[in-house]
């Protein structure tokens, strides 16, 4: 008997991507197929199988531009296939989706389908400007409504004589085309001309945009400012807001435009941190880690792991990349035996921690030099066995510090960095057009990868400041010819942004 399938109409949530629910990100890492609004932010899709069918229908007017009838084709035909789809559809599918007519057509074709609600534009977009939808002092009462029905339409459903007295807030969602419109029916039909209005544009996002005016100038205001799709619209005392529960657009990276160059997994963990913390990530990936784990030196090391004295790990991505190999020989942390394992930071740590294995030393300073000197003063290493497993393109000068310490030490490429190409040509349009506010640089290789792709006149001669994570990437960056605006104090990826944040925020 054929696979059933089965369609999930999911709500991605009002733009940014960690607001879906669980239940969202749960299936969209399931799906067979997934069929995505352009609403929905394609951030969302890093949750899915490498093998998953990935079908984009925008359904925007313009070229490549999708009908209703044509999206619900693909998923009735995707579902018919016996796959398991996931319709994403942006905010929640029920409000203004037309959910309607895709649950009915799977219905009628004998389909079984879910529907997964997801967090609502008006309800969010008002969240994250500090305006409240409802407060017991001016609004008692809130209504959506459209603000494009549907095409064709001789009849309009909307009741602008209750609109217009309606003593709540409004709010109108896809209305930025027929703002005109709105606002004479509101004011022809007794909405005072200068009921506040508030444009909330790309809501939840670090490129948010709220624009006020009353109603008898929004239009133009609107114009004046350019504001474009999509967008909300809210009217009524609502609107007016209040500054000091604007959280979002007050944090201190809101808007600030920061390029990650590290490896594609790194980029991705980095730029979640940024959008944490408000600010706009420009992911460069600079290289791709390439495990050597199949090197006979690895291989050597790895099968008398238990006769050093100590192991040293100075990353979380070695720490991964040894862990998956281990796991390949159906092998786990019992393989150290009684040897002591040393961390070059924190997050390394972390890593391993998650193995199952508490790290011996982790060092106050995540420098190369401070684990070295540190692990010294903290026990004799002298005649004793140490393994290093790190980058191929690391420095010597841990090396050096222990053996000096009067260690033996192997030093064991575990894994290297392949240079990456990205867009050069787009971001260094952007650098140059004045659009770029930090580049961030993690580790020398990543300096090196950039700067490789990147022409140094066109940094030297924008705005964007240049951040490091620490020394050793400073130094190269000074050797590539570039400034260093900003070394971090705590040699970590949060170190560096709260050294940035310290600069946007005035306190250096």
């Amino acid at each position: 008997m054929p696979k059933k399938g089965m369609a999930y109409l999911v709500g991605a949530g009002p733009g940014r991507a960690d607001l879906i629910t669980l239940r969202g990100a749960e299936l969209i890492g399931k799906a067979d197929c997934i069929i995505c609004d352009k609403l929905a932010n394609p951030a969302l899709l890093a949750l899915a199988r490498a093998d998953a069918e990935i079908v984009n229908v925008p359904k925007r007017i313009g070229p490549g531009s999708f009908t209703q009838d044509q999206v619900n084709r693909i998923l009735l035909e995707k579902a018919l296939e016996g796959k398991t789809v996931v319709r994403l559809k942006g905010g929640d599918p029920c409000i203004f989706g037309r959910c309607t007519e895709e649950a009915a057509l799977l219905n009628e074709a004998g389909v079984d389908f879910e529907i997964v609600p997801g967090v609502t534009a008006a309800i969010a977009g008002a969240e994250y400007t500090g305006i409240m939808l409802t407060d017991r002092r001016y609004s008692s009462q809130v209504a959506f409504v459209t603000g494009r029905e549907a095409d064709g339409k001789e009849d309009s459903n909307i009741d602008w004589n209750v609109l217009g007295h309606f003593p709540g807030t409004l709010v109108f969602y896809m209305g930025i085309g027929t703002l005109p419109l709105i606002a004479e029916q509101l004011v022809g039909n007794g909405k005072s001309p200068e009921t506040p209005v508030a444009l909330v544009e790309n809501a939840t996002l670090p490129i948010q945009r709220v624009v006020r005016a009353p109603l008898e100038r929004i239009v133009e205001t609107c114009r004046a400012e350019g504001v474009e799709p999509p967008a909300l619209i809210i009217v009524g005392p609502a609107a007016e807001g209040d500054p000091g529960l604007n959280w979002f657009m007050r944090q201190p990276l809101f808007g600030t435009s920061v390029v990650v160059t590290r490896d594609a997994g790194g980029n991705a963990e980095m730029a979640r941190k940024i959008i944490a913390r408000g600010g706009l990530p420009v992911e460069f990936t600079t290289m791709a880690l390439k495990p050597l784990t199949d090197r006979n030196e690895f291989l050597e090391a790895l099968a008398r792991i238990a006769t050093y004295d100590w192991v040293i790990f100075t990353s979380p991505n070695g720490v991964a990349i040894f862990f998956d190999f281990l796991a390949t020989l159906k092998k786990d942390a019992r393989i150290f035996g009684s040897t002591r394992l040393a961390t070059l930071g924190a997050k390394t740590a972390e890593a391993l921690k998650r193995r199952g294995i508490d790290a011996d030393f982790v060092p106050t300073v995540f420098t190369g030099k401070d684990l070295g000197t540190q692990l010294l003063a903290h026990t004799n290493l002298h005649d004793k066995k140490v393994l290093l497993l790190r980058s191929e393109l690391a420095s010597n000068e841990l090396v050096g510090l222990l053996a000096e310490g009067g260690a033996r030490v192997e030093d064991v490429s575990l894994y290297t960095g392949v240079v990456c190409k990205g867009d050069a040509a787009s971001l260094t349009g952007q650098i140059r057009a004045g659009e770029i506010d930090w580049l961030t640089f993690a580790s020398p290789s990543s300096a090196r990868g950039f700067f490789e792709q990147i022409p140094p006149d066109a940094v030297e001669s924008s705005k964007a400041k240049i951040a490091s994570i620490g020394p050793v990437t400073s130094r190269q960056l000074a050797e590539l010819g570039v400034r260093v605006d900003l070394e971090a104090a705590e040699h970590t990826i949060d170190g560096m942004l709260d050294a940035i944040e310290n600069v946007e925020s005035g306190n250096l």
